[in-house]
């Protein structure tokens, strides 16, 4: 059965199902990269669930083993009861089937308004151009280059981008609760934040 997590932090106030970044195969390749350039070198996740957060690997992993291993029948997935939901505010997509997963679970709570941060953007765009886009989800490449601005890829709504040091544009900056702007359908496609 698949775990929701209740977020702390910036995140407090914003279930997520998360999954196991420190065993997943395409996190450990960009953490451990020698391109200095790359988000994923400063990667929170992997820093927390090396440490304070240890705890929550088993759970994490159970959940990647489960998203990832078959198509999960519609009567197994969960009810939401929530009007925004994060996927992956730990982990990344693992492969095609924890997409699926994810998308038949935003058809079935249609009322919830899912946010899914990707970096894996060829898994979205097979996945929207062989069954469409769902309506209730909103998907954000998470740009892994600090210092530049993406450009919003098909199918997606908005990007996700670091900067290095204090700059105008600069329009994450509070708690996500208090915000939403990742998390509700906007005007807004450029999400900037220092990173920390």
């Amino acid at each position: 059965m698949l775990k929701i997590s209740k977020m702390s932090g910036k995140l407090e106030g914003i279930p997520a199902i998360n999954t196991d970044t420190t065993t997943n195969e395409f996190c450990k390749k960009m953490f451990n990269s020698k391109k200095e350039d790359l988000i994923c070198r400063s990667c929170y996740s992997f820093k927390m669930l090396e440490t304070f957060r240890k705890n929550c690997v088993p759970v994490f992993q159970e959940n990647g083993r489960i998203l990832s291993g078959a198509v999960i029948p519609e009567n197994e997935l969960p009810f939401i009861n929530s009007a925004v939901f994060r996927f992956s505010a730990h982990g990344e997509l693992i492969n095609e089937t924890h997409l699926v997963n994810l998308m038949n679970l935003v058809k079935r709570n249609k009322l919830t308004t899912f946010t899914l941060w990707t970096k894996r953007k060829n898994l979205v765009n097979n996945y929207c151009k062989k069954y469409g886009k769902p309506e209730n989800v909103i998907f954000i490449y998470s740009n892994p280059y600090i210092n530049t601005i993406a450009k919003l890829p098909e199918y997606f709504d908005k990007t996700f981008n670091n900067v290095s040091e204090d700059k105008p544009e600069i329009n994450c900056h509070m708690k996500c609760k208090d915000c939403l702007l990742c998390y509700t359908k906007n005007d807004t496609e450029t999400i900037i934040e220092k990173v920390k």
